[in-house]
C-alpha cells in the first residue's frame, strides 16, 4: 500500500481485531462514568476501593480460568503454570504497576470529572512511544512522532481558555463557561462532578496523582507487551492472565495489610456495600477491560493502544452532549479536529510490533483465539 494511503491492514489485520480496539475504548469510557456515579454527593466512595480492586482481579482470574478450560482441565493449568513458573515472577512487576494505576484511578476520579481525568491522562501518549522504543527497540519515524504529538496537543486544547488571547466576551472556551458561571454563582451547563477539578492539571498534590497513574499505565502497558510478545510469546495467552491476575491479587492484599484493613475489608458491613449494582458493575467492567487489554496488547500494539485512550476522551465529550445536554465549546470542537487529523497521519504509517506473535488472520485462526489447547500462542491467529 501506498505511503500516502491509509494502511487498515496493518492497523486492523482482521475484523477481529476492530472489534478488541472498540471494545477497549467502550469499556474505558464506561469506567469513568461508572466509577463517578458510584461517588457520594461529597464525591467519596461508601465501599473501600482497595477491595472492589482485589475483587476484579479475583473475577478476572476465575474468568480466565473457565476460558482455559474450555478445552483442557485444572491439572493441565498446574502444569503449565508450574512449567513456566518463571514468566509468573515476571509479571510481578506489570501487575504491581496495574495495582498501583487501579487503585489512583479511584483516587483521581474522586478528584477530577471523567473528561478532565481523561484528557490528562493523555500525558501517556508520548511517554509510552519514548518507553516503546526503549524497550522494543523499534525506532517511530517522523511521521509517527508527529502524530503521536497533534495527538497530545490536540487533547490538550481542550483546556485551553481562549479568553487569554481575546476579550472575555467572545470566549467560547469551557474553562470560560466554567469561570462564568462561578461567577455568576451558577452551575447551569456544567459538566456534571460538582466540587471536583474541571480546570485541568494545577500542580496540586493531585496532580501529582495523575501524573503517576500516567507514568504507571505506560510502564505497565508497554512491560505487558514486551512479556506478551517475547518472553511470554509461547505461554497460551489465558496462562498469562492467570500469571498477571494471580500477581494483582496479591499487590492489592499487600496494600489492604500494609493499610491494616485485610480482614475488616472482607467484614459483612463492607461486602454488603460493595454487594450493589452500581459497584458491581464496576467490577464487572474493569475485569473486562482486563481481558480486553491482553488480547489488544498480543495482537496490536501499546501505541495503538494510546490512540484509542485519546478516542475515548472525545467520545466521553459527545456523549456528555447527547446523554447530558453538555454543550461541545470551540475548545473541545478544535481538539476534536487536531485529534482526528493525528490519527489520520497515523494510519498512514502505523507502528506494527508483533514480536513473535502471528497477526489473527482468517476464521480458522479466530477459532484458535479462544482454544487453550493450540500448541503455543505464537501460532494463534
Amino acid at each position: 500500500m501506498s505511503s500516502s494511503g491509509t494502511n487498515w491492514r496493518e492497523l486492523f489485520p482482521t475484523k477481529l481485531t476492530f472489534i478488541i480496539f472498540l471494545l477497549y475504548m467502550s469499556l474505558f469510557i464506561g469506567q469513568g462514568i461508572f466509577v463517578t456515579a458510584s461517588q457520594e454527593s461529597n464525591n467519596s466512595y461508601s465501599y473501600n476501593t482497595v477491595t472492589v480492586v482485589l475483587l476484579t482481579e479475583v473475577f478476572k482470574l476465575i474468568v480466565s480460568i473457565c476460558l482455559y478450560c474450555r478445552e483442557n482441565n485444572l491439572r493441565s493449568l498446574v502444569r503449565d503454570v508450574q512449567k513456566d513458573r518463571q514468566v509468573l515472577a515476571f509479571y510481578m512487576v506489570p501487575a504491581f504497576l496495574y495495582c498501583l494505576y487501579n487503585n489512583l484511578a479511584f483516587v483521581n476520579l474522586a478528584t477530577f470529572d471523567p473528561t478532565t481525568y481523561y484528557l490528562l491522562l493523555q500525558l501517556r501518549v508520548v511517554v509510552t512511544g519514548i518507553l516503546f522504543q526503549m524497550i522494543f527497540k523499534k525506532y517511530l519515524s517522523q511521521r509517527q512522532w508527529l502524530s503521536l504529538i497533534l495527538l497530545t496537543f490536540g487533547c490538550m486544547l481542550k483546556q485551553v481558555n481562549f479568553g487569554s488571547f481575546y476579550s472575555d466576551a467572545n470566549d467560547d472556551s469551557e474553562a470560560a463557561a466554567i469561570q462564568m458561571s462561578k461567577a455568576n454563582g451558577t452551575h447551569h451547563n456544567q459538566p456534571s462532578g460538582g466540587g471536583k477539578n474541571m480546570s485541568g492539571f494545577d500542580f496540586s498534590l493531585s496532580a501529582v496523582f495523575i501524573l503517576a497513574q500516567t507514568i504507571f499505565s505506560c510502564l505497565a502497558g508497554v512491560y505487558n507487551e514486551y512479556l506478551l510478545k517475547d518472553k511470554g510469546a509461547d505461554v497460551n495467552i489465558f496462562v498469562q492472565n492467570v500469571f498477571m491476575y494471580l500477581d494483582s491479587i496479591v499487590c492489592n492484599a499487600v496494600i489492604l495489610l500494609i493499610r491494616g484493613e485485610l480482614l475488616d475489608a472482607f467484614s459483612a458491613p463492607h461486602l454488603i456495600s460493595i454487594m450493589r449494582f452500581s459497584v458491581i458493575i464496576i467490577i464487572v467492567n474493569n475485569a473486562a477491560i482486563g481481558i480486553v487489554t491482553s488480547f489488544f496488547l498480543k495482537y496490536m500494539n501499546s501505541i495503538l493502544k494510546t490512540f484509542a485512550s485519546a478516542l475515548e476522551l472525545l467520545f466521553t465529550a459527545i456523549l456528555c452532549y447527547f446523554l447530558f445536554s453538555i454543550p461541545i465549546y470551540m475548545n473541545t470542537a478544535l481538539a476534536i479536529a487536531v485529534v482526528s487529523y493525528a490519527i489520520y497521519l497515523y494510519t498512514q504509517s502505523p507502528v506494527v510490533n508483533l514480536g513473535k506473535v502471528r497477526p489473527l488472520t482468517d476464521f480458522q485462526d479466530k477459532r484458535k483465539l479462544l482454544d487453550p489447547e493450540d500448541h503455543t500462542d505464537s501460532e494463534m491467529v
